[in-house]
């Protein structure tokens, strides 16, 4: 089967049956009372529970949620060893294909501390690796669980959840788009499809040839022509990537939609890391999307709040 059919089945599957997420956090997520953890679920627990998200929990994040009484009484909330048993390297097999038939988890949410050791650890990096390869989001910062909870319930039909409104006024936002090169024709269809929902954020950048790309097409949709749709930076190799990560940190770019080509070398992987990270040192501020499948669901959903 190649990969655009295991995409689709999917993504069909997760619109028919319960959907099942990986679920961990570092320690930093998960200690103090205000922790991105417990934002989270004081946002999403109604969501959690309207959905029946199931959420296979590692080790101490479970310990935390219970011990919150946040998703008291909850049957979703299903618990996986401690990482150090292997709890984390259980995520990453299971958002894989099994040749029986063994449904996959829908996706993952792992709350990174971008300090914590354990974020680079290799399970760690394999978990965001296959959620892509596999077309499941990788979801790794507070505003993106928050975000991401809200994008099943609009698909399944949910009323937007109004206390949410502030992290879709589009209008005083800015959106970074981002691809590699075998993924920059996707980019362009993705951007195609949704311009009208990407054409109401208040600003777009991108880097290098896929700036220019964007450009084009939406000069072609009627775009003024003496106006630019995207603000290009430089190529990642030269130092885009940077530039739109200091963006994000200054808290003047809140979303990422990434392209992520996982199957080749990338002599740049410091700057892609870079951009990253930046995202999840302003945890609660800005989300980042890797992959073209994750970004047309984002897509269809919010496209419905408009």
């Amino acid at each position: 089967m190649k990969p655009q059919h295991v995409v689709a089945v999917s993504l069909l599957r997760s619109d028919l049956m319960a959907l099942r997420f990986g679920l961990a956090a570092n320690q930093l997520h998960h200690t103090a009372p205000d922790a991105a953890l417990f934002q989270w679920l004081r946002r999403s627990a109604n969501g959690i529970r309207e959905l029946g998200l199931e959420l296979y929990t590692v080790g101490r994040t479970c310990n935390a949620i219970e011990a919150s009484g946040l998703l008291k009484g909850y049957p979703g909330l299903i618990r996986y060893p401690y990482g150090r048993e292997g709890g984390l390297m259980k995520l990453v097999a299971r958002v894989t294909e099994y040749p029986d038939g063994t449904p996959p988890f829908d996706g993952a949410i792992y709350l990174i501390d971008p300090v914590d050791p354990s974020s680079i650890f290799p399970e760690a990096l394999a978990l965001k690796r296959q959620c892509i390869t596999h077309g499941r989001p990788f979801i790794s910062t507070l505003m993106g669980a928050i975000e991401w909870v809200e994008v099943e319930r609009l698909l399944r039909g949910f009323q937007p959840d109004a206390s949410l409104a502030p992290y879709f006024e589009f209008d005083q936002q800015c959106v970074a788009l981002i691809a590699h090169d075998a993924l920059k024709e996707q980019m362009v269809a993705f951007a195609d499809k949704h311009f009208a929902l990407l054409s109401k954020f208040a600003s777009r950048v991108a880097t290098g040839t896929t700036g220019s790309k964007l450009n084009e097409l939406a000069w072609s949709k009627g775009w003024p022509a003496d106006q630019q749709w995207v603000t290009p930076y430089l190529s990642g190799p030269l130092g885009g990537d940077a530039q739109i990560a200091e963006l994000i940190l200054e808290q003047n770019c809140q979303r990422v939609i990434f392209f992520e080509d996982p199957h080749v070398a990338r002599q740049h992987e410091a700057d892609i890391q870079l951009l990253e990270r930046a995202v999840r040192v302003v945890t609660a501020e800005a989300a980042c999307i890797a992959s073209p499948a994750v970004a047309d669901r984002w897509g269809q959903a919010l496209s419905r709040l408009l």
